[in-house]
């Protein structure tokens, strides 16, 4: 039987609006894939996006750490890819033993997640 551990994180848009404008490329770098920022960059509203994948790997992050997994996790060494659907994929450059599925929603001022992760 596997175990099945959750997340969830919501986000305010302003704040990673605000944090991008501030702190700039440090910030995308240190919490964003360049494939994450491309994407993000290439919408009409990028804000929206790293919001939500702010909140996927804030989600993330509480489902693993929920499992037992207790070693740091930078949030780059998670990414959100998004398939030709749209659905959010995740990949995790780190060892683990389990399957992770995400799910982002927004608004033009908030952005939530919410995350599983399974262990068999």
């Amino acid at each position: 039987m596997a175990n099945i551990f959750i997340g969830t994180d919501l986000v305010e848009v302003s704040r990673i609006q605000s944090a991008i404008k501030e702190i700039g490329n440090r910030f995308l770098n240190r919490i964003y894939t360049s494939t994450e920022q491309n994407y993000c960059q290439s919408k009409a509203n990028p804000e929206i996006h790293f919001a939500g994948r702010f909140a996927a790997k804030e989600a993330i992050m509480k489902a693993l750490k929920s499992s037992g997994i207790n070693d740091p996790i930078a949030f780059s060494s998670i990414e959100i890819q998004s398939s030709s659907t749209g659905e959010p994929i995740v990949n995790l450059a780190f060892e683990h033993d389990g399957i992770c599925r995400v799910s982002i929603s927004h608004t033009d001022s908030l952005a939530i997640a919410f995350a599983i992760y399974t262990v068999k």
